[in-house]
């Protein structure tokens, strides 16, 4: 399963790509607007710093299936074509994936709550599907169940769509459907620092160097001995 990340703060990246493994970024019109800059200036820095071959996700804001083409375009024209352009699943935005589709765009179909909405973003040529857990179980629905189903269809379909689970609140939900083996999950910065975030592996740590500094001296380690 990739890990990336759901934010578009540049400290908050760098922070996160120097200590975890993850794979890309993803944005969309909220996370952009509470960076309180101007989205371009925001989203070159974010692929600048991540590189034209790592994967960035940014959202069309049309509503129209021509004019959601006409902002996939643009976004691809400064972000560059490796850009996956996320494109709502709605009826309009149904057609403009197909059409995206087949002059060879990245696709990733977001606003999705319901199983059929991926199924048919799928049958439009979209590489990811994202499902939004949290919210799906704000609507007293099971986020992970569905995120499980829309990856179990995929498959017994025969379609090449990934799911790009999304809206976490909580490692555990990460867990689950990593343990499913669903193709990526796009995570908020809070979530992704507390996946190790333990005070039993703090305290194991702290004891193991006690144990050792006991052993040699305080402040030294294996290069000291």
């Amino acid at each position: 399963m990739k890990l990336i990340i759901d934010d578009a703060h540049i400290d908050q990246i760098k922070k996160i790509y120097e200590f975890y493994p993850v794979d890309g970024v993803t944005t969309n019109p909220t996370i952009l607007a509470k960076s309180g800059r101007q989205p371009y200036d925001v989203l070159k820095e974010i692929r600048e710093f991540i590189g034209a071959e790592a994967e960035l996700h940014v959202q069309v804001i049309a509503r129209t299936a021509e004019g959601m083409m006409e902002d996939a375009h643009r976004i691809r024209k400064e972000l560059g074509e490796n850009t996956y352009v996320k494109i709502p699943s709605v009826q309009e935005g149904f057609k403009a994936m197909k059409l995206l589709h087949n002059d060879g765009v990245n696709i990733t179909a977001t606003a999705i709550y319901t199983p059929m909405q991926a199924f048919l973003a799928a049958k439009s040529g979209a590489a990811y599907a994202a499902p939004y857990i949290n919210r799906i179980d704000n609507m007293g629905y099971n986020g992970i169940q569905v995120a499980r189903h829309i990856h179990d269809i995929f498959r017994n379909n025969a379609l090449k769509t990934e799911v790009l689970a999304a809206s976490f609140k909580n490692s555990q939900q990460l867990l689950e459907l990593c343990e499913y083996g669903v193709g990526a999950a796009t995570v908020s910065p809070d979530v992704i620092f507390g996946l190790v975030k333990n005070q039993a592996i703090t305290s194991a740590v702290d004891d193991f160097i006690a144990d050792f500094e006991k052993l040699v001296g305080a402040g030294k380690t294996m290069k000291d001995c």
